[in-house]
């Protein structure tokens, strides 16, 4: 399987019903060529950089999966027939990649850990949190 990503410009007078269906009949099309859905984003409501199809402002879609090479074609295709999609670009990651491994990927992306502070003690006795090199400075009182 491949990677992809693709993000597309939805139109943004769409009522929330209509919204999710939107995006749940883009992912359900991938699944149905036997692809994956990672992780799906969505960027919400933005100012476009100029007009499509007579709208300023859209919401983005941003989605990761993995699949085959045809199914894309598909995807494509219903995404140009759609009225609702203002625009789309799909970008191929990887030429091959393993879904399992991805999916947690991005679970663990989504839930990052607490960083740790290191406390070091300085000359005078003092302690003090690093984070950065740059941060810390010497002779500093």
């Amino acid at each position: 399987m491949r990677h992809y990503e693709i993000i597309y410009i939805v139109n943004p007078n769409l009522n929330g019903d209509e919204y999710r269906e939107l995006l749940k009949k883009y992912s359900e099309i991938i699944v149905n060529n036997k692809g994956v859905v990672i992780k799906t984003e969505e960027w919400g409501k933005q100012r476009l950089a100029y007009r499509i199809r007579k709208f300023y402002n859209g919401v983005y879609v941003y989605v990761e999966f993995c699949a085959m090479a045809n199914s894309i074609v598909e995807l494509e295709r219903n995404l140009k027939l759609d009225d609702n999609i203002l625009k789309f670009q799909t970008v191929k990651l990887a030429d091959k990649a393993d879904p399992e491994e991805l999916i947690q990927k991005a679970q663990a992306d989504a839930n990052p850990k607490e960083p740790s502070l290191k406390v070091n003690d300085d000359a005078d006795g003092q302690d003090y949190y690093d984070q950065e090199e740059s941060e810390v400075e010497d002779g500093e009182e």
